[in-house]
């Protein structure tokens, strides 16, 4: 069986990470001089260890013409790059005025849809408010029906107590007129037995003369 794929990390023992790139590094310029003699190729590699020191090759040695060849590639590079991303904006602002103006032209062939639109929200809060309006005069309604029904109520109350008191004081006038009127009946007596005594009537004049 072959063995499974190493996972790459950080050597933690120093003497062992030191040891491996020494090798790795020896590997790697290898590898680049083959390249270079194989494909004909031009090949630069800088390494720089932990520590900040530099190794590296060039083919024939020529590391500062490779390295502004790579200048002039990447200053190139980035001009292409500018010039087509101002291109680009041309077309994105371009896009922008045409759509903005497809929009304005969907916006006015709507503009009837809208104003039926705005006319109908309209009505639908008049109703609303028309409603509310009926609601609340509905509730005042009753309210006053209420109010009315208590005053009916407070109104037969005091009646009621008006009689009730009317009635007592006439109970207490006639008990107290009752003993004058007795007093009056005797009095009236005495005075018609006085005057039977005293006074003698023409037909019992005429009766005593025959």
């Amino acid at each position: 069986m072959g063995r499974g794929r190493v996972q790459l990390k950080r050597i933690e023992n120093k003497i062992n990470r030191q040891v491996t790139f020494s090798k790795r590094r020896s590997g790697l310029l290898k590898k680049a001089h083959e390249i270079s003699v194989l494909c004909d190729a031009q090949v630069a590699l800088m390494v720089f260890s932990s520590k900040g020191k530099l190794f590296e090759y060039a083919t024939e040695s020529c590391m500062e013409r490779i390295l502004e060849r790579y200048e002039r590639y990447s200053f190139t590079e980035i001009q292409c790059a500018t010039d087509e991303i101002q291109q680009n904006g041309n077309w994105t602002w371009e896009h922008a005025k045409l759509k903005a103006r497809m929009e304005t032209l969907q916006r006015n062939l709507r503009y009837p849809q809208w104003l039926q639109i705005s006319n109908t929200f309209k009505n639908q809060l008049m109703v609303e408010s028309i409603s509310e309006l009926q609601k609340k005069d509905k509730e005042l309604q009753e309210q006053n029906n209420i109010l009315a029904k208590k005053l009916k109520e407070k109104e037969k109350t005091n009646v009621e107590q008006a009689h009730w008191q009317l009635n007592n004081n006439c109970q207490d006038s006639s008990s107290m007129l009752l003993p004058l009127n007795i007093s009056s009946n005797g009095r009236e007596k005495e005075d018609n037995e006085t005057t039977n005594s005293g006074v003698l009537l023409p037909w019992m004049i005429r009766h005593h003369l025959e």
